[in-house]
């Protein structure tokens, strides 16, 4: 087996993560897709290939589509990422600063870690807010966090946890501030 086939993982198995991170049962997804629980089984343990209609029914039946269960790109189980890539792929945004988003192609992740360089001078002032909590660990420079009525000031090595939905921004206060911003 080579290396490409050891780290595919089958339909059946890219059924059976899909329906656990739903919390569904075999049953479920049977009445869904109208097959029986049986298949269902088979198919999750790669004994049986499901024919393009049951693919259909049951991709249906799991909030996704047939493409999302035969590629297998989006399944690998680790997504490495060169620092050299991250750097080389920043892309500023309207509030002046650049953002890299690790793991684009790993598929239904459950966080949204990304890579942040804010330079001084070039960041709008700026405060927002939205569902989810967020994670920040600055990897170099320093920055002032503003999160709800409370300004912080955060230093390389310092992190900081937060519920979205209080306003929230940073403003760099060295020439350049790196930090790591994990949204879930």
């Amino acid at each position: 087996m080579s290396t490409e086939e050891g780290n595919a993982l089958n339909i059946g198995d890219r059924i059976r993560i899909l329906r656990t991170s739903q919390k569904r049962t075999l049953q479920e997804v049977a009445d869904g897709s109208e097959l029986s629980k049986s298949m269902i089984s088979k198919i999750e343990n790669n004994k049986t290939v499901p024919s393009v209609a049951a693919l259909i029914k049951i991709a249906q039946t799991l909030g996704t589509n047939i493409s999302s269960l035969l590629e297998t790109e989006e399944w690998l189980s680790a997504i490495l990422t060169s620092k050299q890539k991250a750097e080389d792929n920043l892309t500023k945004t309207e509030k002046g600063y650049f953002i890299y988003p690790f793991g684009p192609e790993y598929h239904q992740k459950k966080m949204q870690p990304m890579l942040f360089v804010a330079r001084k001078g070039e960041v709008k002032e700026h405060e927002l807010s939205h569902e989810g909590e967020e994670f920040i660990y600055v990897i170099d420079g320093e920055m002032k966090m503003t999160v709800g009525d409370n300004e912080y000031h955060l230093k390389a090595g310092d992190s900081m946890y937060f519920n979205c939905l209080q306003k929230h921004g940073i403003m760099p206060v060295s020439a350049e501030v790196r930090y790591l911003d994990i949204f879930v």
